[in-house]
């Protein structure tokens, strides 16, 4: 199953210094991981979001066992395209654990 999350720029740093392998601990104010299930939301996201809260976003994708993910129930928090996963932030060693290759960069947004 493949997912995407949008990042800011020292989540970015974090999950690069895992060797893009693991996503880092969510900080005590995050009691919810949130992945994403299409690019075109995480896009929308690390852009209008990300980069006007701190100057740059990146979308990231990954694959995960989809055994794992059954495990939670799709959210949708707004229109049909607006789709995520929600993880307590205690079980995001669990899903890491799941995660199958590593994770990509795949586009990054800045301010002008």
């Amino acid at each position: 199953m493949v997912l995407y999350r949008p990042v800011g720029p020292e989540e970015l740093r974090l999950i690069e210094e895992s060797g893009w392998t693991r996503f880092p601990p969510r900080l005590p104010e995050q009691p919810i991981f949130y992945p994403v299930t299409n690019e075109e939301y995480a896009v929308q996201i690390a852009r209008d979001w990300n980069v006007r809260s701190s100057g740059s976003g990146h979308v990231l994708r990954f694959a995960v066992d989809p055994a794992f993910m059954a495990n939670y129930p799709v959210q949708q928090v707004g229109g049909t395209l607006h789709r995520e996963y929600w993880i307590p932030a205690q079980e995001l060693e669990e899903l890491n654990a799941h995660i199958i290759g590593a994770i990509e960069l795949i586009a990054s947004f800045s301010a002008p």
